[in-house]
Order: structure tokens, then C-alpha cells, then sequence
């Protein structure tokens, strides 16, 4: 048997319009005291941390390239949204997180 990750599963928004912010390219929320982006790649909703791991600075006020990686406004530090990866080489890892799209809202998954 493989071993599967356990999510708790938080409804965010009842729907895309309702996550301030996306329509313009990254959302924030506040979700049990955390602070999260959500943003559109690829046709799918990713949910990350919106301080960056290197200096707390709001990812939700920098931008998301064609690659995936939203890139801090402060310090240029870039992470893919996917896998929390640093694509800029510093070694910092950004917590990312699962959303489903459900019938009766937005989803997402935290450990």
C-alpha cells in the first residue's frame, strides 16, 4: 500500500469570486489565523504561504510568471507554486498547499 497524505480540508470561498484579489492574479486569504494566496496556473487553483520564506515579505503583492513562479515584489526570490521549490537558488522552501474546486466551494488542503 502507498502511503497517501491526510489533508484537512478548509472551505475558503463559495466560489473563485469570492477570493479577493484572484481576478487580478493572486488572492489572499486568512484561513485559522494563517495567511494564504490562491492563484490561477494552468487551468488549476495552487494555494501557498503569502510571506516569503526569506524575509515574511506579502507574496500576495508579487506576480506570477507563465512558469508558475510567483516572484517576491521585495527581494526577486521566486518559488514554484506547485511544489514550494526556490527557483532563484537561495534554498528556501514556500508551504504549499492542495485546493479542490467542489461543488459547494473552494477547498483547501493543510496537513
Amino acid at each position: 500500500m502507498l502511503f497517501q497524505k491526510k489533508y484537512q480540508w478548509k472551505k475558503v470561498a463559495e466560489s473563485i469570486a469570492d477570493i479577493p484579489g484572484l481576478a487580478a492574479g493572486i488572492g489572499q486569504l486568512e484561513v485559522d489565523g494563517r495567511s494564504i494566496c490562491v492563484a490561477a496556473f494552468r487551468d488549476r487553483l495552487h494555494a501557498f504561504a503569502n510571506h516569503c520564506p526569506h524575509a515574511g515579505s506579502p507574496l500576495s503583492e508579487g506576480w506570477l510568471d507563465a512558469k508558475g513562479q510567483i516572484h517576491c515584489m521585495h527581494h526577486g526570490y521566486c518559488f514554484n507554486i506547485v511544489n514550494g521549490l526556490n527557483s532563484s537558488g537561495e534554498g528556501y522552501h514556500l508551504p504549499c498547499w492542495p485546493v479542490e474546486q467542489r461543488a459547494d466551494g473552494i477547498y483547501v488542503g493543510f496537513k
